[in-house]
């Protein structure tokens, strides 16, 4: 037996429970995985609560890193002691061990340790699909990043400098103003002393941004509209401050000519070859230096639940991980 976080019923970070699990042997197109590390994301909790149902009783979590105990009939990638790391369904990364399909698994190469690769892959392929695909960013441009000093934010304003993009961010204290700018967020706004949109105006002379990239959703997207220049792009990744209402389209004309897009991660790496390109974009850029992983938070797994309530109360800055 092996132990992990699971789920009843949905609600707050009280229904997660540390129980005895059965992972048994890899099937066919399967390997088992030894946790070594075991990525927080503001994903998990949407599953925690309900926004994102899942069957109950159920696992949690979708990203992980560590060492493969086994494989199953037909793997030829991977085998049995090799470092390897995910962020995919099935969820249920909560766990001290557990079966996944190797075609959603990647090796971590030299020079990323476990826990880096843990805190930043479902974090960072998501910063990549923004920047390279969603909206791709260009040198000289200035887009606006909501939560910059968050998991994924951190990563998108470094990638972004790298890119010859400047960024304003929008960050709830001047703490977390002070990290994002180190690392590479241009204009850092504290939303709670600065009108964001007034801020976006007056930095880019009344033009706007040609894009938000938006991990907040409710509390931010009215305005966030309103910060985009005519044909603009509005990237809503995530739902930290709760789902965004239903808009009616004719705004985006009214707002000039506006595109509106709630892109997920799991739609951009469905094939191998989008999984492997993404993995190893992300990689690389960690690997130059040009990104670095902020690891700002540390929990033994078995208190995921005081990790959820310290994410959703935003105590939390960079990444965060659990540790089996």
């Amino acid at each position: 037996m092996t132990k992990a976080i699971r789920f009843h019923q949905t609600g707050g970070p009280e229904v997660l429970k540390w129980e005895d699990v059965e992972v048994g042997e890899p099937g066919p197109g399967q390997i088992r995985i030894r946790h070594t590390a075991i990525g927080l994301n503001y994903l998990d909790t949407y599953h925690r609560s309900g926004v994102y149902p899942l069957p109950l009783p159920s696992g949690v979590g979708s990203e992980g890193a560590g060492v493969v105990t086994a494989v199953g009939k037909g793997v030829k990638e991977f085998k049995k002691g090799d470092r390897v790391a995910y962020a995919s369904p099935p969820v249920g990364s909560y766990a001290e061990e557990r079966l996944m399909p190797a075609d959603r698994v990647v090796k971590i190469p030299a020079g990323i340790s476990d826990r880096t690769a843990a805190a930043m892959m479902l974090k960072g392929m998501t910063a990549r699909y923004l920047i390279k695909q969603t909206y791709p960013a260009k040198k000289g441009k200035t887009v606006l990043v909501h939560a910059a000093a968050g998991g994924v934010g951190l990563i998108l304003c470094q990638w972004l400098k790298a890119l010859g993009v400047k960024t304003i961010g929008t960050v709830g204290t001047k703490e977390k103003a002070a990290l994002a700018k180190k690392h590479g967020c241009t204009w850092p706004v504290v939303y709670t002393e600065e009108d964001f949109l007034e801020a976006v105006k007056k930095i880019t002379k009344g033009k706007g941004v040609p894009a938000v990239y938006d991990g907040v959703g409710k509390a931010v997207f009215m305005k966030s509209l309103d910060c985009l220049s005519p044909r603009g792009v509005m990237a809503t990744f995530g739902n930290a401050s709760g789902v965004v209402d239903p808009v009616p389209v004719g705004i985006l004309a009214a707002k000039g000519s506006l595109y509106l897009t709630r892109p997920t991660l799991f739609t951009h790496v469905a094939t191998r070859k989008d999984l492997l390109a993404t993995a190893n974009d992300l990689f690389k850029v960690v690997k130059s230096g040009k990104v670095k992983i902020r690891i700002d938070q540390e929990y033994a797994l078995k208190d995921a639940a005081r990790a959820h309530a310290d994410l959703e109360s935003r105590k939390t800055t960079g990444s965060t991980i659990l540790i089996p």
